[in-house]
């Protein structure tokens, strides 16, 4: 004949329970233990994860807005630079015709009719 098994009652875990620690003396925490530290230790590498991933993107933020200053400086220069350039090529053309620049601005004259 088969043995009969016999069921063990099954207590129902209360909030004193897991406020007093009652619930690790039991028998299913104890068969569970090893998957438990496995969970919890997953649980602490993910957030870790996400702690170096908002890093990241911290650092990510900070070198995009540095990239725009450095792409506004490196317009602003060129613009400069043309300008220069259209000026020296102004003086030399100027100076093949022997005309020479201008040290005041001229004045504009108003004509008033009445």
């Amino acid at each position: 004949m088969a043995k009969k098994v016999q069921s063990k009652e099954v207590q129902k875990l209360t909030l004193n329970d897991v406020l007093k620690g009652n619930f690790l003396n039991r028998e299913g925490f104890q068969k569970h233990f090893k998957f438990i530290c496995l969970l919890f230790t997953l649980m602490l590498m993910m957030i870790y994860s996400s702690h170096l991933v908002s890093k990241k993107i911290k650092v990510i933020n900070a070198l995009k807005e540095q990239t725009e200053e450095y792409k506004s400086r490196n317009a602003y220069a060129q613009s400069k630079l043309i300008k220069i350039r259209l000026e020296s090529e102004l003086g030399k053309e100027m100076m093949s015709d022997s005309l020479l620049s201008l040290e005041s601005h001229p004045h504009k004259i108003l004509i008033q009719t009445p």
